[in-house]
């Protein structure tokens, strides 16, 4: 029986910590890590409804995109949604691990996925990260030493073929399984490049048309980010916060049951997006 530690090395192989934003808080956030690990549920956010559900299926672990504790926590009491959760969680005995951002850029991460789910050609990092050389070769430059791989946040890459912002925004909601989403740029607008980036990520505006993207997929963006594309000529594809984070986790819940297949692993059934969409 593999201990919770063995899954959360596997993840920080996986998602790891070393790609995470600085100001994330990701890795083991809570329970004992020398703890058996017979059951894993996969989740975008803990709230009150998906914490339940671990308890009452008698989970070990919770891997939850979104971390608990993102800013320091001074008091520990029911008195709050998140410490009345953390409080049910610990007396069950559920440990629980966030990949987040460490996730969001990983090599087989959630935007290398949302490159792959809208057939992103020749994909490269969005905004490149400079990784440290080796100390070695601080010492002495003479010493081969092999590059450090490039690292970085978001995604970019060409479609098959050059296309409209209309078509694109169809080709989105077929592959996310959204009805409904939010746009800017007129329909017509010709998109041949396109920039992917999860969750909120309207910051990614200046790297998309640094890289000669037409369109930036992002599951959110504040009113005067997408002012800012309209101004830019930049086209904003915006089909939910949750539509383009959730499935990832259902994958990772894959990849999890696969790599550890004496463990029972699923994604939560009970979750769901918080935004309704008329």
């Amino acid at each position: 029986m593999p201990r919770i530690a063995d899954v959360s090395a596997f993840l920080r192989d996986f998602a790891p910590p070393a790609l995470a934003e600085e100001w994330d808080n990701v890795g083991f956030l809570v329970g004992d890590e020398e703890r058996d690990c017979a059951r894993v549920m996969t989740c975008l956010t803990l709230t009150p409804d998906v914490a339940e559900e671990a308890v009452w299926e008698r989970m070990d672990l919770v891997v939850s995109h979104h971390p608990l504790m993102f800013r320091p926590v001074q008091r520990l009491t029911a008195d709050s949604v998140e410490g009345a959760m953390l409080l049910e969680l610990i007396a069950a005995g559920v440990a629980v691990f966030s990949p987040h951002t460490g996730y969001d850029s990983a090599s087989e991460g959630i935007n290398r996925q949302l490159a792959e789910r809208l057939g992103l050609l020749d994909v490269e990092i969005l905004r490149e990260r400079a990784a440290s050389l080796p100390e070695i070769f601080a010492v002495d430059p003479e010493v081969p030493v092999p590059l450090p791989e490039v690292q970085g946040a978001g995604r970019c890459g060409r479609l098959p073929e050059p296309t409209t912002l209309g078509k694109l925004i169809e080709l989105v909601k077929r592959s996310l399984g959204v009805s409904n989403l939010q746009y800017v740029g007129p329909d017509d607008a010709r998109v041949a490049r396109v920039a992917v980036a999860c969750g909120s990520a309207a910051e990614f505006i200046p790297d998309a048309l640094a890289r000669d993207c037409e369109a930036l997929v992002t599951g959110e963006a504040r009113f005067h980010a997408c002012l800012e594309a309209r101004a830019r000529g930049l086209a904003l594809v915006l089909p939910g916060h949750y539509a383009t984070e959730r499935p990832a986790m259902e994958r990772l819940a894959a990849t999890l049951a696969a790599r550890f297949p004496e463990v029972a692993v699923r994604a939560s059934e009970v979750e769901s997006d918080p935004v309704n969409w008329a």
